[in-house]
């Protein structure tokens, strides 16, 4: 977006605020170089409030807190030893004691020196949690899964259209070289027409858990805000057992499951590569021990595991050529000539993928993980697990968002929200 005379008066604060209902394009720059490492003045770096400080949430923290442009000014969380360690880590790495910690969530929304926030909580409260920093007027880099179910996803990309934020989903395979390549090399035709795309499905997760577990006695609120932790998930009692991310990852009221929990990446990268970040599947079918969907162009995507080179691989074979990846750093094709002397490195950093949402953030250009494309992207995982759930196949119109004639599973693309909680 060009700067105005009158823009160029403006503090880097009142530029984004107003920026916020500007017009929005893609911005898919991943580069190294992003300047001398020396601080930014106060007046020029974005400043950051964290909603959830638990392990994902505090490997994040430390790469915004290593860009010289960026300061993280307070977190929140639901346990008392996680707001410790957060404020701790940010306190050390800027040699303050200047962290504000916050039990609610909101009091830190409040704060209008906060121009950003990061959200990593539970998948349970991805959707609501960057709702409310929309409508409190900040910019969002939101953890994934998106959602737990569609109707959630969907919230969140028309709220941040309205409003006028910026949005990134932590998506971050799209800002590495290995699965970019494997894109390109699906985008650009050479590997001739699409007829699959593999997705890697999470193996460490169990079958949907619909347990309601007995009720034990419940810390006090300044230890575990258990109803805050709750968030807008049915009511039921306390139990250690809930807040444990090996528990809840694959129970029905808080997560995803399997198909979520790698499909966030997976098949995000399945979408991208077959040019499908504004639509999904139109059929999902199990087929042995896979979940399927058929595009409208031909392309099948194929949620399963067994691919090589690491977590999250992801495969795309066309009439002409395949090309297969990971999280190790592994490319391999077919042809090899498609891959030339090319390498990269392994592991699954989000620093370029960070870099590039406080640029969106200044630029108000659109990320490329945001909100509309990964919204369709955890929306085809989401139907697969209808299909799973309900043992059948289900007919998607990714236009209007419902499973064909098909009330029950219509019923599965919301989920009841409870009071004071809502989209």
């Amino acid at each position: 977006m060009g700067t105005t005379t009158k823009d160029k008066g403006l503090s880097r604060r009142q530029f984004i605020k107003r920026a916020g209902a500007a017009a929005v394009l893609p911005n898919i720059i991943v580069s190294q170089s992003w300047g001398a490492e020396d601080r930014a003045a106060p007046s020029n770096r974005i400043t950051v409030g964290v909603i959830g400080v638990g392990g994902r949430g505090r490997d994040d923290m430390r790469a915004f807190m290593a860009l010289p442009d960026v300061q993280i000014v307070a977190v929140s969380d639901c346990f008392a030893d996680r707001r410790k360690a957060g404020s701790g880590m940010v306190n050390q790495r800027y040699g303050n004691k200047d962290c504000a910690e916050y039990l609610d969530m909101h009091e830190l929304l409040a704060r209008q020196d906060i121009d950003t926030i990061l959200v990593a909580t539970g998948d349970n409260g991805h959707s609501h949690t960057a709702i409310a920093s929309a409508r409190a007027g900040k910019d969002i880099y939101c953890e994934k899964p998106m959602s737990v179910c569609i109707n959630e996803s969907r919230a969140v990309s028309d709220t941040m259209t309205r409003l006028g934020r910026i949005f990134q989903c932590g998506t971050q395979r799209r800002s590495l070289g290995n699965f970019r390549y494997a894109c390109h090399l699906a985008q650009s035709g050479k590997l001739g027409e699409l007829k699959e795309l593999h997705a890697e499905e999470a193996a460490f997760c169990g079958a949907f858990n619909y347990e309601i577990l007995p009720e034990e006695p419940e810390p006090a609120k300044d230890v575990f805000d258990w109803n805050a932790w709750l968030g807008p998930a049915q009511w039921r009692p306390y139990n250690k057992k809930y807040p444990q991310r090996g528990y809840w990852l694959d129970h029905i009221d808080f997560s995803g499951a399997s198909i979520c929990e790698w499909g966030s990446h997976t098949v995000d990268l399945c979408q991208w590569a077959n040019s499908a970040d504004r639509t999904g599947p139109i059929e999902f079918y199990k087929e042995g021990d896979w979940y399927c969907g058929n595009y409208a162009n031909g392309a099948k995507l194929i949620i399963r595991q067994g691919l090589r080179f690491g977590s999250c691989p992801v495969k795309f074979v066309g009439t002409e050529g395949w090309v297969e990846t990971g999280d190790d750093g592994t490319i391999e094709t077919h042809p090899k000539s498609l891959l030339g002397n090319r390498g990269f490195e392994g592991g699954y950093p989000q620093d370029n993928h960070v870099r590039a949402f406080i640029d969106c953030v200044k630029s108000r250009q659109e990320p490329i993980s945001n909100a509309e494309t990964a919204h369709r992207s955890i929306s085809a995982c989401h139907v697969a697990n209808i299909c799973k759930r309900l043992g059948r196949p289900i007919k998607w119109d990714p236009v209007k968002e419902e499973c064909i004639g098909d009330e029950e599973a219509n019923r599965l693309r919301s989920r009841a929200y409870r009071e004071p909680w809502y989209l």
